[in-house]
């Protein structure tokens, strides 16, 4: 009952966002003032150096080589005081059969605190090659790293989202991104849309990740003048959170648009073509999704005979079906493990500043509490610590970014 009220709280003051994070932040304190102290609850380890702080990044990658032997992880100095610092990054390699030991493999120069560099392991073998993204020459790029010859191929564009075979990438407009959701783009390069609203420019672009060659995919206007919708007209647009399908032939993306503090998101699906676009969701908010196979997208949305929850919807269609509609109503980063027996998704801090990782059986749909961890004052608002779950090769072992040891670091979790 208490979470539904705050639910209903919060939602009432989406329009005033100055507001609203005013109230949650007096709540906040005077809630953990008078609650119990949680520091972390669960068979939690910690696998990154306490030298600096570490993190992985987003929730739609594995840290995990094909072994389950090797993570990959970032290493900076501060992760607090700005959601896209424009100091160097270390990338590393965790040995976690060999006490924990590491390696720097190379450093990067465009990253942020939510989705770090977009490091991960190069299909489709996600043995020897990892990507990541960088800032050289004066332009941001995408680097393949083979870590046991050393030897790179230099991408003239970073990488958003990767096809699992490792052929071509997706990505968009990392400096259009930092000025409009804090915490996604990058700073290296001022925004050259800025001045525009809907720009008649590309936002999305098709990368050859064997020859380099890159395509122009989508327009901005291109989306807008898609089952156009009053309140675009006027509105500024961007768009977020690619990511492909397994087949690696269609992807999702969220096309968002802002009238002043209102916000509006639909999720559309489209081939990696660039044809048979489609509106999935438009109900006005839809927020982390993932692919369950190449036919259907779990996605945490708002729909008008459903109230906001976690949805399971079929492509191509306006078939969906609430999943656990009265135990888990909160927003979260969900993931199906790799054979698709669970799903991982996780919560933002409660009441008490407690962040949670569920892990869900997908034909039961029994919910269990696998880890509780504390998240200080310091980092919150753009410089929060989401948990970003994510699961290894196998499935029986999940990742995390935690800041309740005081600082970021990378945790595993059975």
């Amino acid at each position: 009952m208490f979470s539904k009220i705050e639910a209903a709280i919060n939602n009432s003051l989406r329009r005033t966002p100055g507001l609203r994070l005013f109230i949650k932040r007096i709540y906040q304190y005077g809630m953990y003032i008078i609650s119990p102290k949680i520091k972390a609850e669960g068979d939690i380890y910690c696998v990154s150096p306490k030298n600096g702080e570490c993190f992985f990044g987003y929730y739609d990658k594995s840290p995990w080589d094909k072994t389950d032997r090797y993570i990959l992880s970032m290493r900076a100095k501060n992760t607090y005081a700005s959601v896209a610092p424009g100091e160097q990054a270390d990338i590393l390699l965790i040995d976690t059969e060999s006490d924990n030991s590491y390696e720097v493999l190379a450093k990067t120069n465009a990253w942020n605190v939510q989705q770090g560099c977009m490091l991960q392991w190069l299909g489709s073998d996600y043995s020897e090659r990892i990507i990541y993204n960088d800032f050289r020459g004066g332009k941001y790029c995408s680097v393949i790293l083979n870590i046991r010859t050393g030897k790179e191929i230099v991408i003239p564009m970073p990488v958003y989202s990767v096809s699992q075979d490792g052929k071509f990438a997706l990505t968009l407009d990392f400096s259009r991104l930092h000025r409009l959701r804090k915490g996604y783009g990058y700073s290296n390069l001022p925004e050259v849309t800025k001045s525009e609203k809907c720009p008649d420019k590309p936002c999305i672009w098709l990368i050859n990740l064997e020859t380099g060659k890159v395509k122009p995919l989508f327009k901005y206007t291109d989306f807008a003048s898609f089952e156009p919708r009053p309140e675009m007209n006027e509105a500024v647009h961007k768009v977020n959170h690619i990511m492909i399908n397994p087949a690696g032939n269609r992807f999702m993306v969220l096309h968002r648009w802002f009238c002043g503090v209102k916000k509006y998101t639909r999720l559309i699906t489209v081939n990696c073509d660039g044809s048979d676009m489609f509106n999935l969701s438009d109900d006005n908010m839809t927020s982390h999704c993932c692919w369950k196979n190449d036919e259907e997208i779990l996605a945490y949305a708002n729909k008008k005979h459903g109230g906001d929850g976690y949805y399971l919807m079929k492509d191509k269609t306006q078939e969906y079906i609430k999943l656990w509609s009265e135990l888990l109503i909160s927003d979260g980063h969900p993931s199906y493990s790799p054979d698709g027996t669970y799903i991982i998704t996780d919560a933002y801090p409660d009441r008490q500043r407690v962040a949670k990782i569920y892990c869900i059986d997908a034909q039961s749909n029994e919910i269990n509490t696998i880890a509780k961890v504390f998240a200080p004052f310091k980092y919150d608002n753009d410089v929060r610590c989401d948990l970003h779950p994510r699961w290894n090769r196998r499935g029986d072992k999940i990742c995390f970014d935690s800041v309740f040891e005081g600082k970021r670091q990378l945790y595993v979790v059975s």
